[in-house]
């Protein structure tokens, strides 16, 4: 499992670096440019429970679910929110969690050796994608405007809202594949 927390933690420092957002591209080309610099004792231990997929290939494992029913309960998993003014550790949490309780339950559940390989499996993907939504600005920020979501701006004379700009609008812009990204 110290495998897997190093890969937690390279997302988190590359993260920051690899992609101007986090769509399905940013979030491949993030795990992509972080998988280069697993060891591989790291690499072998996630083939294990991703039966060789790249942590690329299953990066947008957390979207591609949130519309079944079954996985309702990890929408809020996928931000957090708290006032400019204050701090995550001083903001009330949410009763239904949110991102940093979603990635330390992750992480404890990769940790337990009584978890199943399919819980495993299952926290892993999600682990992936919420580090990569941690590092995607208006997945932290005010709940007031949903995420930038209500946020509306002018993006090359056509009308969207902030949010789509970071996820979408701005990698769409540079025209190439997640590999390309993260090769640049």
């Amino acid at each position: 499992m110290k495998k897997i927390l190093f890969l937690v933690l390279l997302l988190s420092f590359i993260g920051v670096k690899a992609a101007d957002d986090w769509g399905k591209t940013g979030h491949r080309a993030t795990s992509e440019i972080a998988e280069n610099y697993l060891s591989r004792k790291a690499k072998k231990e996630i083939n294990k429970l991703l039966d060789g997929h790249s942590i690329a290939f299953v990066s947008n494992y957390g979207d591609e679910i949130k519309s079944d029913n079954k996985y309702r309960k990890y929408g809020p998993w996928h931000y957090v929110n708290f006032p400019f003014d204050s701090t995550y550790e001083a903001h009330p949490k949410s009763d239904k969690g949110d991102l940093i309780a979603g990635i330390n339950n992750c992480i404890e559940v990769l940790k337990n050796s009584v978890s199943s390989r399919e819980d495993k499996i299952f926290h892993l993907k999600m682990l992936i994608h919420f580090i990569g939504d941690l590092h995607q600005p208006m997945h932290i920020g005010l709940a007031d405007d949903k995420g930038g979501n209500d946020f509306q701006v002018r993006w090359f004379n056509g009308g969207t809202n902030l949010h789509a700009v970071w996820d979408s609008k701005m990698i769409e812009s540079y025209g190439m594949s997640y590999s390309e990204l993260a090769a640049n």
